[in-house]
């Protein structure tokens, strides 16, 4: 039988032992976020929480059809906000977001889905209004309902390490398409990107996989 005493003196190890596995987590295998957008509905929706594969991102480059987090590449989302919050509670929030016991609010990272890879013709539109990937019209069923596979026509070669990216929301999703005065043209370093979003952990209701684009994966690179 454990002793009071015993228990209160091994605590302090037990709590530090806890917070080193939930940084290795969130540092290496996964990190949670939550979405704070509408740009990928209806594949995710405003406040899901989703957890990140990073491992698979160490050792493989991100592919068509994945749903890739990524830092902002070239202040896409503006300056960085600053955190003038000096509550105790505040305070205690970001550390456990640092840690990773709480899902990081994604204020300078975007989750859109990876259109094209490092090698890739990406065009808007074909004669149907499909987009093309190195000559081959994709089916999107995760557009969201209405939504054009974009207003917008673009006829983009993406370079070797980087990926172009849209959101499934495309009426509602500030992606590769509206940065194409930034640096890169609106392509997302590899080096930018977290990893794969893989699964939707919360709300109960909308636990699942995160569905990859079928006919994008099956694409060839170019000759």
């Amino acid at each position: 039988m454990l002793k009071k005493g015993s228990f209160l003196r091994e605590l302090p190890i037990i709590v530090v032992s806890a917070l080193i596995v939930s940084i290795v987590i969130k540092t290496f295998l996964l990190h949670f976020f939550y979405i704070p957008s509408g740009s990928m509905e209806n594949t995710l929706q405003v406040g899901d929480r989703i957890a990140v594969n990073k491992f698979g991102a160490l050792f493989s480059e991100i592919k068509r059809g994945e749903v890739a987090v990524f830092n902002d590449p070239d202040k896409w989302l503006g300056d960085a906000p600053i955190d003038e919050s000096s509550s105790i509670s505040s305070k205690l929030k970001n550390g456990l977001i640092t840690v990773g016991v709480l899902p990081d609010p994604a204020k300078q990272f975007l989750i859109k889905r990876v259109v094209g890879v490092g090698g890739d013709n990406v065009i808007c539109c074909d004669a149907s209004g499909k987009i093309q990937v190195n000559g081959v019209s994709i089916n999107e069923p995760y557009i969201y309902p209405g939504d054009k596979p974009s207003e917008m026509k673009f006829n983009v070669d993406v370079p070797k390490g980087f990926v172009y990216v849209l959101g499934d929301h495309r009426a509602a999703s500030s992606d590769s398409r509206f940065h194409s005065d930034r640096a890169n043209n609106g392509m997302v370093p590899l080096s930018k990107v977290v990893g794969r979003a893989t699964f939707i952990v919360w709300p109960l209701s909308n636990i699942a996989f995160i569905s990859k684009g079928d006919d994008l994966e099956k694409v060839k690179l170019k000759d």
